[in-house]
């Protein structure tokens, strides 16, 4: 059986810029300071004069992106998801959420699957931050594939889009012809009657990896990658639950206000089933290689079976 391919969404989002560069000369990319981290270095090789090193200052850099949108460029900012989103938060809110600017904000390294960098620069935070801002759509793409579509999306749609990606090299699970990427859409990747899994990021893989255990066990398992967690897909996260009656959420960010919490809100006024939310637990990282990292927090295929056996 051949291995299979494993790309880091990054790298994903530097070569789609690239792409987009050559297509869209009103695409503008700035950094600040780790376009070799973030992959924005791709772009800067090829469009020099569209590339902005803000240095590191990431507050200034997401008021220039306001300003530059204001124009009709089309801003994609760049900087590890902890700058990106914590050190940010209130220019983003208030020159980019208030005036509903068309800024796009590509946040890499997110999660604890930074590894070695521990827990200062290991954001489980952010996706909980951008929820929180009116208009601000959210996207955790799953694998190459589909940062790569996120991106071009991101470009065509109007308003502010942020995108988390990561660092760690993640398996391609969207390699097929029927795939289709739509913002506010998730993608039903398994039917199933007993339980319904919704993912996102990076845990979409290591949740039909747990998935195949538990149809190993007579257990009919639904599996949902929900990419975009604002909007959330409440219509696909009602019918699922209706069906199963019990639903686990599985995120590599805090279970608090991402999409744990973000499922929970819709079960609770929609469609009430027993839920499960799998992701850090109220607590910070730890400095690591980042499968054992991911070993240790129980976010990885085995670490979510165990979860749910306890839950059914």
């Amino acid at each position: 059986m051949s291995e299979v391919k494993k790309i880091a969404t990054r790298d994903s989002y530097g070569n789609a810029l690239a792409s987009l560069g050559r297509e869209h000369e009103n695409l503008v990319v700035l950094d600040a300071d780790l376009a070799a981290a973030t992959k924005t270095g791709i772009f800067k090789k090829e469009f020099p004069e569209r590339h902005i090193d803000c240095g590191i200052a990431e507050a200034n850099m997401i008021g220039i992106a306001a300003g530059l949108a204001s124009t009709g460029k089309v801003p994609f900012c760049s900087s590890f998801a902890m700058f990106a989103a914590g050190r940010t938060f209130e220019q983003i809110r208030n020159s980019v959420g208030y005036p509903h600017l068309n800024v796009k904000i590509g946040a890499t390294h997110a999660g604890i699957s930074v590894g070695e960098d521990g827990a200062t620069h290991q954001c489980n935070e952010d996706i909980a931050l951008m929820r929180t801002i009116p208009g601000m759509t959210i996207i955790n793409p799953s694998d190459d594939i589909e940062a790569k579509a996120a991106v071009k999306a991101a470009y065509e749609m109007e308003g502010p889009v942020y995108l988390r990606f990561g660092r760690l090299a993640v398996p391609v699970i969207n390699d097929r012809d029927d795939y289709k990427f739509e913002i506010g859409k998730g993608v039903v990747l398994k039917e199933g009657t007993d339980l319904t899994l919704i993912a996102t990021g990076l845990e979409v893989a290591e949740s039909l990896a747990a998935a195949e255990k538990l149809e190993a066990e007579g257990i009919s398992v639904e599996v949902i990658n929900m990419h975009t967690i604002k909007p959330l897909d409440v219509d696909l996260v009602v019918r699922s639950a209706a069906k199963t009656g019990k639903v686990v959420t599985v995120e590599e960010h805090s279970i608090i206000g991402g999409l744990g919490s973000a499922v929970a809100e819709v079960i609770a006024e929609k469609q009430p089933a027993k839920l499960l939310r799998i992701g850090v637990e109220d607590r910070f990282g730890e400095s690591g290689p980042a499968l054992k990292l991911l070993e240790k927090y129980e976010l990885d295929a085995a670490g979510i079976y165990k979860k749910v056996k306890a839950f059914l």
